[in-house]
């Protein structure tokens, strides 16, 4: 009954549904977690790339999918929770930015600054 279940919730996502953000520090590397960012990942580069900019070309698609994935597999290891949420909620609530790709750039360059001062 269990797996009905989630085949018919991944059904639904795969017919336009858009699946929500998850923050990579939650992530419980469930398959109903996997399935979900991936959906997640396809409606963003989806929106990015079809609807956003005209660049709505299969390669193109895959390799930004790839990117995210990736990068968001890199996030689920961040040591800084506090600067992810910020860098989360920057570009997935001020700015409608919200790819993984970014919120790691975002991140790392968080992180290094925390690091520097300012000096001559």
């Amino acid at each position: 009954m269990k797996k009905l279940l989630v085949m018919v919730s991944m059904s639904f996502l795969s017919f336009g549904a858009t699946a929500a953000f998850i923050h990579p520090l939650d992530f419980d590397g469930s398959d109903v977690q996997k399935n979900e960012v991936i959906a997640y990942i396809q409606s963003r580069v989806k929106k990015d790339y079809c609807q956003t900019i005209d660049m709505c070309q299969e390669s193109m698609l895959r390799i930004m999918e790839n990117e995210n994935l990736d990068a968001f597999k890199r996030l689920t290891q961040a040591k800084s929770r506090d600067i992810l949420d910020r860098a989360i909620h920057d570009y997935c609530g001020t700015v409608d930015m919200c790819t993984y790709q970014m919120i790691e750039m975002m991140y790392k360059e968080n992180v290094k600054a925390s690091q520097q001062q300012l000096s001559w």
